[in-house]
């Protein structure tokens, strides 16, 4: 009875001693686990950290190439400016490029020698169009002058003329009436000298009327012919100034077009410089956001770390509870079993001494006897 309990007590401080080595055991995998867990962590940041510099090394490569193309543009921007500056050389500067040879010569000066060569004549030759139109328009104006005063010199003869013919026809009437009395009586006789006088001079008259008509008629012809001659050369001249203006307008068109070439080139330096600004934001956004991510993850790996250890501490903490009131229980179920059997094996001496007494009396009595 003796041995049974403590038989009983050494298998519970062995099961408590395997309970607490498996506590430590898992102890030891929670901690091996924590690190493995740690060590994981630790290099998903190192590779958020390498991902993160190569994203900042490739926004900062493309930003030093949007620099220097930038300031490309700018120098190209700079010589289209210069070059559509510079294009116009006066007739020393082309003298004086003139004399080099064509390879010893830049781009933009063979361009201004070509584009001078080009332009000059076209400026000379509207020079002279522009000195003969005036010269002709001068000249239109006198023959219109001319023309005017012949017009209305020709309508003046030509009512003369009219007036005459009618006189001549009233004449003609009177020659009639007085043919007829004439015929009546001797007015022949009479008025011979007197019509005679008056049929000469008649004669003479529309013998002069006849000259100036054709002398009108042949001036008015030429007046015709150099009004046509005129017109063809107005024509002519303002076909001329026509192409003269479409040149012109060629030449203005290209202008533009180096204009708006120039405005485009600009458009894109200010896009490129926009583009660069927004990179520098975004390089700090990224940069910002590299910061705030890696404070994120480092504060939230050491909240996870340390609710991890505190879970495993409070586990540990209550195994070990459950450790102590375990051998609390087992040691106070001992007790009261040892206590028992102390009572028990008490009872049992009481007993056998009580036991023993009897029989030294009854021994004793049987002695008596």
């Amino acid at each position: 009875m003796f041995n049974m309990p403590l038989f009983l007590a050494s298998d519970l401080i062995e099961e408590l001693e395997e309970k607490l080595n498996d506590a430590l055991h898992q102890k030891q995998l929670l901690t091996l686990r924590l690190d493995s867990q740690l060590t994981f962590q630790q290099k998903d940041a190192r590779k958020y950290q390498e991902l993160m510099k190569q994203e900042m090394e490739t926004i900062l490569l493309r930003q030093k190439q949007l620099e220097e193309t930038n300031h490309q543009l700018r120098e190209k921007a700079g010589d289209i400016r210069r070059n559509l500056r510079d294009f116009e050389l006066t007739e020393e500067q082309y003298t004086k490029l003139k004399t080099f040879p064509e390879d010893q010569l830049s781009i933009p000066e063979y361009i201004s020698i070509r584009f001078y060569e080009l332009v000059n004549p076209l400026r000379k030759e509207i020079y002279e169009l522009h000195v003969k139109k005036n010269d002709l328009s001068e000249e239109l104006s006198t023959n219109k002058g001319q023309l005017k005063q012949l017009t209305e010199t020709y309508e003046e003869e030509r009512r003369n003329y009219s007036e005459l013919q009618i006189r001549c026809q009233r004449l003609a009437l009177e020659l009639a009436d007085t043919k007829q009395l004439i015929q009546q009586g001797d007015y022949r006789q009479e008025n011979y000298d007197k019509v005679k006088s008056e049929r000469d001079a008649l004669e003479q008259e529309v013998f002069e009327l006849r000259r100036k008509h054709e002398i009108l008629e042949a001036s008015h012809i030429t007046q015709a012919k150099e009004r046509n001659e005129l017109s063809k050369e107005v024509a002519t001249l303002q076909q001329t100034v026509t192409l003269l203006q479409k040149d012109k307008e060629y030449l203005n068109r290209q202008n533009m077009e180096l204009s708006v070439r120039c405005a485009h080139e600009e458009d894109r330096l200010e896009r490129l410089q926009a583009q660069l600004e927004e990179t520098k934001k975004a390089r700090e956004e990224m940069y910002e956001k590299y910061v705030t991510s890696r404070d994120h993850y480092k504060i939230e790996y050491e909240n996870k770390l340390q609710d991890e250890l505190e879970q495993i501490r409070l586990k540990t903490h209550q195994e070990i509870e459950q450790l102590r009131n375990a051998s609390k229980e087992i040691y106070e179920r001992e007790n009261r079993n040892l206590r028992e059997a102390r009572d028990n094996a008490m009872a049992e001496k009481d007993r056998a001494v009580m036991a023993e007494k009897d029989a030294l009396e009854k021994h004793d009595q049987l002695l008596d006897r």
